[in-house]
């Protein structure tokens, strides 16, 4: 069983998930609005070859949330200051979507400290190419779920997750809120939080940070287009582009797709992205 514990770093309070395990330490770090326990399917599969953590970063899960401090200078150094107090010299990241970003910005910005970068269906968002400031945040606002009752929420979950839901996917899912006494729910991310982090995405801008990573890199980006759904080909045509981009600029990379898998394959497709991690990053 996985070990869940606290360390002070950065003056907050992170909650971290242990899985032990033996070779080089690997970390993983979710995405927005996310937390530590999306990887629960994930971690178990991985320890044969790697040191497991993961981590709830700032202002989610169970980790502290400032008011401030959400653009990724502030959370790579949070970043930063945990591998110190955890006395981890070097390691490989692996990122989901957002974490994807946070990972790259951190190997670009302390390169001695990353082994090898692991970016799932992440790291290579540049939303700001896509779209103005006011289109991103009407988009990407969070529903307002404060005070929705916990079995309206399962019910809404269900459908959200859709072919990665299950009970164990659901129970995971149900990490990202605070579950009240009056059987209604609070999400851990504020609203404001939230949205600070979808500002520091819109303005980051991965494609001028892919010629300085040294590391190798594994990119495991996910391809389910609708066809009943313009909008998912026309992003799916987005993250190819993006792709190729990386591809053309990064030293050392490689890159596997997951066919008819959703963006939260960590849920949906756990083996699979397990093994396509093992199968590089233990080479590194």
């Amino acid at each position: 069983m996985p070990e869940e514990k606290f360390v002070e770093a950065n003056g907050l309070r992170f909650h971290l998930i242990d899985w032990s395990g033996r070779g080089d330490w690997l970390v993983l770090l979710h995405g927005l609005a996310s937390q530590a326990h999306i990887w629960d399917l994930v971690a178990p599969l991985l320890i044969d070859s790697f040191r497991v953590i993961a981590l709830d970063q700032r202002g989610h899960g169970l980790t502290d949330k400032p008011d401030t401090g959400y653009d990724f200078t502030s959370i790579t150094h949070d970043l930063d200051q945990i591998l110190n107090v955890l006395e981890i010299e070097r390691a490989v990241l692996v990122g989901h979507s957002w974490g994807g970003n946070v990972a790259l910005q951190y190997a670009v910005d302390q390169p001695q400290r990353v082994a090898g970068l692991v970016l799932v269906d992440g790291g290579f968002l540049q939303v700001g190419d896509r779209q103005d400031w006011p289109t991103t945040e009407k988009q990407l606002a969070p529903p307002d779920l404060l005070g929705l009752p916990i079995d309206m929420l399962r019910g809404g979950l269900k459908r959200f997750l859709g072919p990665a839901w299950s009970p164990k996917t659901e129970t995971i899912t149900l990490h990202n809120f605070e579950l009240r006494a009056d059987g209604t729910v609070a999400p851990y991310l504020s609203k404001s939080n939230h949205m600070q982090v979808v500002r520091a995405l819109w303005e980051h801008r991965p494609s001028e940070l892919y010629a300085r990573v040294q590391c190798p890199v594994l990119m495991i980006p996910t391809s389910a287009p609708d066809p009943h759904d313009e909008r998912t080909h026309v992003m799916l045509e987005n993250k190819r582009r993006n792709i190729a981009l990386a591809e053309e600029r990064l030293a050392r990379h490689q890159t596997i797709w997951l066919q008819d898998t959703v963006h939260d394959v960590p849920l949906h497709r756990p083996a699979e992205l397990a093994e396509a991690i093992k199968k590089v990053a233990s080479r590194w």
